[in-house]
């Protein structure tokens, strides 16, 4: 029987409504970034250093490239929550169809040119030799999932805007229990290295992706999933590339810096590349809740506004705001005091923590400044207008953060130093992007965006 699919994000109290649907989101998120995590946890306790910088820096490889992909699917979502709060079924259904066709080209083209260039990739990186063999197994057994990571991403976009939120975090969930208990069988029992826990992430990945594509193509006849109806149209996708590309660029452009960042730090010592591959696992518990709080923005103000409800989207983002400050803070807070436990779960080794801790304890207190910056562009694409977030993103976070990064390593090339990028740049750019709301979204007609 076909699921009935009928979760308005038109009506009822906003912050609460807007905490419940980020709630699951965020539940997603975390689970899919503990794939690597779990991967980690594996390596950095059972194999040694140089297996856990082999994981660190190959899942930032994949996460730029599959960025690009993840932008397409916030264009996905954001078409698909205007037709939704518009009660434009057609526009729907082809949004569906289109999706799964971009989800399919782009998965099958990303995942050969990452098996072929995957040793240029990790040299671009300048990966140190001594961890090339090791990175190089995991990346291209890891390409293999990526048409999964996309087709899971695009198909949970795409229920998100209709507003169903959590069916695909538990999809996810159930993924996320299979890499567990695929990983402690080829690490543990069948010792198998970097090798078998990509084959966990692999495994975990499809399952969710099945899953997930398996739910759209349950739903109501006039939106679920059909094979003979997947097909590229050039109308639906040039509406989906106008908010999709802008987005894929930011996305990329972000993790670009952060590999700009890593092919840096992989000049410092074996000790201070494993501290920061531990602090990016760290920084996941307060970054993640910020991007879920920004996709439920991206999706209120896209329904609201589809069904022609401007000042509820205005206030969507000012509660959102409001909860994302106060949420980062708290966990900022408790990262700080208890970094010893967090830092601990990904490396047991002393000295590797303690250069973790440095690094958090210049990033944790002034990581409430980035939820503006992904709040405010998230309603400003969710709004259709999306070049903006990103040219302001391609300033801040990576023409600025090169600039001030290379100056730093320049002066003083230590962990804690290189840690200043981050606040810095998201300082600047949530002034600017706050700057840029204030005028576009607050003194405009909305629907002529």
């Amino acid at each position: 029987m076909a699921r009935k699919q009928n979760f308005s994000l038109t009506e009822g109290p906003v912050a609460k409504s807007l905490l419940w649907f980020a709630l699951p989101l965020f539940g997603s998120a975390l689970i899919q970034q503990l794939y690597n995590t779990v991967d980690l946890i594996f390596v950095g306790h059972l194999l040694d250093n140089a297996a856990s910088v082999a994981v660190g820096s190959s899942s930032l490889l994949v996460t730029c490239l599959v960025g690009f992909f993840t932008g397409l699917g916030v264009g996905v979502s954001i078409i698909a929550a205007r037709a939704f709060g518009a009660k434009d079924r057609l526009m729907l259904f082809k949004t569906v169809h289109n999706a799964a066709g971009l989800a399919l080209i782009g998965g099958l083209l990303l995942t050969v040119i990452g098996l072929l260039f995957s040793p240029v990739f990790l040299r671009w990186l300048n990966t140190p030799e001594e961890v090339m063999e090791p990175a190089l197994v995991y990346l291209r057994i890891y390409f293999f999932d990526i048409i999964a990571i996309i087709f899971y991403n695009i198909s949970a976009g795409l229920l998100r805007a209709m507003g169903e939120a959590r069916r695909p975090m538990l999809y996810q969930l159930y993924g996320g229990l299979v890499n567990v208990a695929v990983n402690a069988l080829l690490t543990i029992v069948v010792p198998m290295g970097v090798a078998g826990v990509a084959i966990g992430t692999l495994a975990g990945q499809s399952l969710a992706a099945a899953l997930t594509v398996w739910h759209l193509c349950h739903l109501q006849d006039e939106f679920r999933l059909q094979i003979r109806f997947i097909r590229l149209q050039i109308p639906v996708c040039l509406q989906i590339f106008a908010i999709g590309i802008p987005a894929g660029v930011q996305a990329m452009v972000t993790t670009l810096s952060n590999l700009i960042v890593q092919a840096q730090i992989n000049n410092l010592e074996v000790l201070s590349i494993a501290a920061f591959t531990a602090y990016f696992k760290v920084e996941n518990f307060v970054y993640l809740p910020i991007l879920a709080m920004g996709q439920a923005v991206t999706t209120f103000v896209g329904q609201n506004l589809g069904a022609g409800q401007e000042s509820r989207a205005r206030l969507v983002v000012r509660r959102g705001l409001q909860l994302g400050v106060l949420i980062t803070l708290s966990i900022g807070f408790l990262l700080v005091m208890f970094s010893d436990l967090f830092f601990g779960i990904f490396n047991n080794d002393p000295e590797v923590q303690l250069i973790g801790r440095q690094i958090g304890l210049v990033t944790f207190p002034l990581y409430f400044t980035y939820v503006f910056v992904e709040l405010l562009s998230g309603a400003l694409r969710g709004a259709g207008h999306a070049i903006p977030p990103m040219l302001l993103t391609l300033l801040c976070m990576c023409v600025l953060r090169v600039v001030v990064l290379f100056y730093i390593m320049s002066v003083a090339p230590a962990a804690n130093m290189v840690a200043w990028i981050y606040p810095i740049t998201w300082i600047v750019n949530s002034l600017a992007m706050f700057g840029y709301y204030k005028w576009r979204f607050c003194r405009h007609d909305l629907n002529t965006l």
